[in-house]
């Protein structure tokens, strides 16, 4: 598992592209019959991916960065399906996901188990994992059973549906958020005029990206705005304390998971678009 600080807004000024994509971005998260996990100290989220083809993978991993004896001993975790069918084996039981369907697997459990229904067609888990204090149950929810939410418009580039799978008033967790926003056909704009949470971090996998497309990740400070340059199927960390938006070439998907003081979806601090620099 890799491992990345947290940075203050006062350094980020200073860094260069390369820096930049260091610190934040995560480039590639599905590599076959394996799993890849990014934790970063923004709220101890932990970023990752699996991508069983022929073999099962077990959420496994060297336990001393964790201090715990098994993965969700004081964690929770979503897990949201972005390739093929696949199952989500949870003590035992086993969970279908199809594209796009989220399973949350509460703190206590054991043992968490990922397999492809068709290795021509194979899952791949998009994982968010938080701290957790609490269990409760696992839990599926499909695109129709989600809380959603249709926001922006044609004229403004932004026509976009917001999917809430884990999230207050849906599936219960201790404190972890989750879920998904699709933009549509010719809309390119997410999370535009922007905003801040102060009291939560923020992750985006950026997904359903034509090969030739790419998507420009805006973050920082409001009066100090950066960019990343982000490719289909890749994550990116927001700071608390950043702004996290974005626009790319053609529509795209992107999962949003949070992190932090509250559950609150809609505890967020909005940016006059005269103040964004």
């Amino acid at each position: 598992m890799e491992r990345r600080y947290a940075s203050h807004p006062r350094e980020v000024k200073q860094f260069d592209t390369a820096r930049l994509r260091e610190e934040f971005h995560i480039p590639k998260l599905f590599i076959p019959n394996h799993l890849e996990l990014v934790l970063t100290h923004e709220d101890r989220l932990i970023i990752g991916g699996a991508f069983p083809i022929a073999e099962e993978i077990k959420l496994d991993m060297d336990l001393k960065e964790l201090g715990v004896s098994f993965f969700l001993e004081r964690r929770e975790i979503g897990i949201i399906n972005v390739g093929g069918k696949g199952v989500v084996v949870v003590e035992g039981q086993e969970h279908e996901l199809d594209h796009k369907e989220c399973l949350f697997v509460g703190m206590g459990n054991r043992e968490v188990i990922f397999k492809s229904l068709d290795t021509e067609s194979p899952a791949k888990f998009y994982l968010n994992s938080a701290t957790a204090h609490q269990s409760y149950p696992t839990q599926k929810a499909t695109l129709a059973e989600a809380e959603s939410a249709d926001l922006g418009s044609i004229e403004n580039s932004n026509d976009r549906t917001i999917y809430r799978f884990i999230h207050q008033n849906g599936i219960q967790s201790s404190q972890l958020v989750m879920g998904m926003t699709l933009l549509k056909t010719g809309n390119m704009w997410n999370t535009m005029p922007v905003h801040v949470h102060p009291r939560r971090m923020e992750a985006y996998m950026y997904f359903d990206l034509p090969e030739d497309a790419v998507a420009i990740h805006l973050m920082g400070e409001p009066s100090e705005t950066r960019h990343i340059v982000m490719r289909n199927e890749q994550a990116v960390i927001s700071p608390s304390w950043s702004i996290h938006s974005g626009v790319g070439t053609s529509n795209y998907t992107f999962i949003w998971g949070m992190a932090g003081d509250n559950k609150i979806y809609s505890d967020m601090d909005p940016v006059n678009m005269k103040e964004l620099l």
